[in-house]
């Protein structure tokens, strides 16, 4: 069974270390792979501050996380953007995915955003873009001058 539950700090704070850490360090190995970082490099600082401490990196956004069988394994940051929503840092661990876990977040989060409500996604991870493209998101000109980063926008 799945569950989404908006992350209360102090307490979610190790959870959403955990799952922040895991996303931020596959999301730069994946970029070193494509070209666009070097390889082992140390994560950005605002990567590390959002990992050392996510209570004060993400203040003012709403973090929710997915619960799998009694297991912590997802996140999703819900953010004001000005004139829309922005949803941020999505991610499954691994080993559940293709459980609906990630449909579970993108549906809390975008009935959490309002609309419109924006998003960006790199290139290659396709399985996402198709999840993205279900739930109504449509490929829009990019805001962010970052290579093979697709944004896309939902406003029904």
């Amino acid at each position: 069974m799945t569950s989404v539950r908006v992350a209360e700090f102090p307490r979610d704070r190790a959870t959403v270390t955990a799952l922040l850490s895991a996303y931020l360090r596959t999301t730069e190995a994946e970029k070193a792979e494509h070209g666009l970082v070097v390889a082992d490099a140390p994560l950005p600082d605002r990567y590390a501050r959002e990992i050392a401490d996510p209570d004060a990196a993400l203040a003012g956004r709403r973090v929710l996380i997915a619960t799998h069988d009694g297991v912590d394994c997802g996140l999703v940051v819900v953010s004001d953007a000005g004139d829309a929503a922005e949803i941020s840092r999505f991610w499954t661990t691994p080993t559940v995915r293709g459980r609906g876990i990630g449909a579970a977040l993108l549906s809390a989060a975008t009935n959490l955003a309002g609309r419109p409500v924006r998003l960006s996604v790199w290139s290659w991870r396709e399985p996402a873009i198709r999840l993205y493209r279900r739930y109504g998101f449509e490929v829009v000109p990019s805001w962010d001058d970052r290579p093979d980063l697709v944004c896309l926008e939902r406003h029904e």
